[in-house]
């Protein structure tokens, strides 16, 4: 397959196969902190979308112990990535974030840092934080975008406007810090072609990697009143296939691809159920990306 996928780049620079182990490092969110609202965005849970990360209230060392525990079955012997992913993990004084990533990036089993935050959260003093840990280890800065067009950015209350990510990557690229960028494919109110002006826009804005994330409607959340009223709808599977398939084909060679899909807590997922079914969903976007390589190859020979 010619996209390169997060399997592939990790090989390439580790090595060997690395894992994830996401971690709750007890941040909040400007969003729900009253600093620019209270309920979060509306697709976002009470979790801060960190339903699969550690408990808050354990050290970063054991929570990355017990990711450790968790994938011994896969991988006995490896190195891992430490994922801050609940809330916002750079909204907090910048002593706090010292301790935090100085404790995961001493650990000796971590390969990388990986830290999801918004762009509007990246003072200069974090910036340069963050700049001082990856000479130490590979940083990643995951930015939850998810779109570039204001009216849905102010439908979900994202809470900044586009200049504001624009910024954030270019302070970021500055440091040598990669940039990953959080797109969600199927915002209520968005086209096919809405979506993949996003996508594009990403690909151009200097990013290294890119998370495409199917909308989950989750349990609690602003999104699930919306959707049981009828205002919202969720793409069946073989619509979903078929944009992500559309949309890799618009992204730079090298671009990582992170996600092409996403995880909900299937005990809160309201919809699209299909989306439980990872393995059939991720085999369907293989062959979905497959074909249309083969198509466009042969149209490219036809020419």
């Amino acid at each position: 397959m010619e996209y390169y996928s997060l399997n592939n780049y990790l090989q390439d620079t580790f090595g060997e196969k690395v894992y994830k182990i996401a971690l709750n490092g007890g941040f909040t969110c400007p969003n729900r902190d009253g600093t620019l609202g209270t309920g979060g965005c509306i697709f976002c849970s009470d979790a801060g979308s960190g339903e699969f990360s550690g408990r808050a209230e354990e050290s970063i060392t054991a929570q990355i112990e017990k990711g450790k525990e968790r994938v011994k079955q896969k991988m006995k012997d490896g190195k891992y990535i430490a994922y801050f992913q609940a809330f916002t993990n750079t909204y907090a004084p910048v002593q706090r974030l010292r301790e935090l990533y100085e404790e995961a990036v001493s650990h000796p089993d971590i390969a990388a840092l990986s830290i999801a935050t918004r762009p509007d959260c990246l003072p200069k003093e974090v910036i340069a934080l963050l700049g001082e840990m990856n000479k130490r280890k590979p940083v990643w800065v995951e930015l939850g975008l998810q779109t570039i067009h204001e009216k849905t950015a102010r439908y979900i209350r994202r809470g900044y406007s586009l200049p504001v990510y624009d910024e954030a990557v270019r302070k970021l690229k500055e440091t040598g810090v990669q940039v990953i960028v959080h797109v969600i494919l199927g915002l209520p109110g968005e086209t096919k072609e809405d979506m993949k002006e996003t996508v594009s826009y990403v690909g151009a804005s200097g990013a290294d990697g890119i998370k495409l994330q199917l909308l989950h409607v989750m349990r609690g959340t602003d999104l699930e009143k919306e959707y049981r009223e009828g205002k919202c709808r969720v793409m069946s599977m073989e619509e979903y296939v078929c944009l992500v398939a559309e949309c890799i084909a618009l992204l730079p060679e090298r671009m990582v691809i992170h996600r092409m899909t996403g995880d909900g807590d299937k005990k809160n997922l309201i919809a699209p159920k299909w989306s439980m079914d990872k393995k059939r969903v991720l085999n369907a976007l293989r062959k979905a990306i497959q074909e249309k390589e083969r198509n466009e190859r042969r149209l490219s020979c036809d020419k």
